[in-house]
């Protein structure tokens, strides 16, 4: 007879169940015809004449928006399906891998029969989209079935974090199923973190401070702002995927820092997809190196995301150069920027998205004393909860010069169109800083978990607080693999507007689910603004609202899903 100690690993093993990857294979069928019927009766329902209607869309918002988590949930359960058949492949889908797989498919395929929150107060339950239980036919097989009864279990949770105490020194829970040299470059960023960002982003935050000059030269240095651009313009060439790991990382250690490398990815996307060739010669060697910073400014007062009703207008003069008059708000790293791709109306007589161009404005960096030195421009700090490493403005144009030789691309009304070549690429990165955030309260609730002792014991040994752990790491995979995926099919030129919208939404949920189960692991103390995770959720909390609200990333996928 075996002695204790193998008793109790063989008990605890024992909880992932046999055959795992047959199992969960013969699930993804299954969702898959869920959605398909999902997808016809709300068709259906949104559906004038012989076209689908964007106003009967936008007037059945919850079956709409419903819809596009469930499609968003079929996705993250296919995409872990391929990684863990590619980890299984490799030798690599080990115990760790094997109940984030299980719980992640347990866990998920009860969500879509029993209802799969958007937001804290709104789930989505399969009736919001015209179905009744029938619907569900495709789950009564005995794949699922044992999936949903033993698939996220107590003991399986606990396994799990009593894995990730073991392996706590991984700076993954599970491997990621990436190649090596990738993962390289995650060690590379995690190491810059933990060394020069962990130790200093609590007192930024506290003290809303800009992040120091010194970090964004070590980024320079270190290839972060021309990490994607083409070799030929002074770039590193490498792909969206390398760009999704170094915002991870970075974002683990302070999301302000993870997001430096946003603006420069966003001026150079616009540049590559719609400059001139001058432009692209002048303006991205000059972005990749950070010899000059730049910054978006899209954002106006009273227009949110409806970008089509922008009123900032920019008046040609006799010379070919333009005058821009109008406000901008949310304008993120403003002050000692030196370029801005802005939005504004050339053609006056439109009234939506025809009539906007945009432009390579040129500004002076501003001082703390004088932040905007720049003829025909003003503005003033938005005083912001969390993300304050680069700060947030309000901005004033008044007569601002701009050459006309920096109207991106040389032509007008092109503007809109350009910037929504942009938006795959904004949002996986957006998902990656989410998979960072929500990494961080995962480090910092294991971390507190561990040390704080409560009723004679750690609070990790209560299964409660270990359950919030365990589903931390679960979902963190998922994102990150939903993630991957969208960064894969951007880098294979395949069009991922519909995953890159995906990856974002799952992802800014997530950080937000992470960021407070993880301060209320703190109980009190993550309340007080000296711990760590009261920054985390501050900072969690605007991922579900840049780069497109939670509600309007919905709808966009669930135009695209019924097209």
């Amino acid at each position: 007879m075996a002695h204790d100690g193998q008793d109790v690993t063989m008990a605890t093993t024992s909880v992932i169940l046999p055959d795992l990857l047959t199992l969960t294979g013969a699930a993804v069928g299954p969702v898959e015809a869920v959605l398909e019927t999902a997808k016809a009766a709300v068709r259906e329902t949104v559906t004038e004449g012989d076209r689908v209607s964007a106003k009967l869309i936008e007037a059945n918002q919850a079956a709409a928006h419903g819809l596009s988590w469930l499609a968003t949930y079929v996705e993250a359960l296919r995409q872990m399906q391929n990684w863990a058949t590619r980890l299984q492949a490799d030798g690599k889908f080990g115990e760790v891998e094997q109940l984030i797989h299980q719980i992640a498919f347990g866990e998920y395929l009860h969500q879509i029969a029993g209802g799969i929150p958007m937001s804290q107060g709104e789930i989505m339950r399969l009736r919001d989209l015209g179905l009744g239980w029938d619907a569900l036919g495709p789950f009564q097989c005995e794949e699922v079935q044992t999936l949903m009864a033993k698939g996220n279990t107590q003991p399986a949770r606990e396994r799990l974090v009593a894995l990730m105490q073991e392996q706590s020194a991984n700076i993954t829970v599970g491997a990621s199923g990436l190649d090596e040299e990738l993962e390289m470059i995650r060690e590379q960023f995690r190491r810059f973190a933990v060394e020069k960002v962990e130790p200093f982003a609590h007192e930024w935050h506290l003290k809303d401070e800009l992040i120091p000059m010194e970090i964004i030269e070590e980024l320079a240095e270190m290839g972060v702002f021309g990490l994607t651009i083409p070799e030929e313009f002074g770039g590193f060439g490498l792909s969206k995927a390398s760009m999704v790991v170094v915002s991870e990382e970075l974002s683990r250690g302070y999301i302000g820092v993870g997001s430096l490398g946003t603006r420069s990815e966003i001026a150079a996307e616009l540049i590559i997809c719609g400059g001139t060739e001058e432009q692209k010669q002048q303006w991205l060697p000059k972005i990749s190196s950070a010899e000059i910073l730049p910054t978006a400014v899209f954002t106006e007062p009273n227009t949110g995301s409806d970008l089509g009703s922008l009123r900032t207008r920019a008046v040609k003069d006799d010379n070919g150069d333009y005058k821009i008059t109008g406000n901008k708000t949310w304008i993120t790293h403003a002050a000692r920027t030196h370029v801005m791709t802005l939005l504004a109306r050339t053609d006056p007589s439109t009234t939506n998205h025809t009539g906007l161009s945009m432009f390579l404005a040129e500004k002076t960096p501003g001082t703390d004393a004088d932040p905007f030195p720049t003829e025909g421009m003003t503005g003033g700090e938005i005083e912001v909860l969390g993300y304050r490493g680069m700060k947030e403005y309000e901005l004033g144009f008044d007569g601002f010069h701009v050459k006309g030789e920096n109207l991106l691309g040389g032509e007008e009304g092109k503007g809109f169109k350009q910037l929504m070549e942009t938006f795959e690429s904004a949002r996986i990165q957006t998902a990656a800083r989410a998979i960072g955030v929500a990494q961080s309260a995962l480090d910092i609730g294991m971390q507190y978990a561990q040390d704080r002792k409560q009723f004679g014991k750690s609070l990790i040994e209560f299964p409660r607080v270990s359950g919030k752990l365990a589903m931390m790491a679960v979902e963190i995979m998922i994102a990150r693999q939903l993630t991957y995926f969208s960064a894969w099919e951007k880098d294979h030129g395949h069009r991922c507007d519909l995953e890159a919208g995906m990856a974002k939404l799952l992802g800014a949920r997530v950080a937000w689910a992470a960021a407070d189960n993880g301060l209320q692991i703190h109980g009190g103390n993550g309340f007080a603004l000296e711990y760590k995770i009261s920054r985390v959720l501050c900072d969690a909390r605007i991922l579900n609202i840049f780069e497109g609200a939670a509600e309007i990333q919905a709808q966009v996928i669930a135009r695209r899903l019924l097209a």
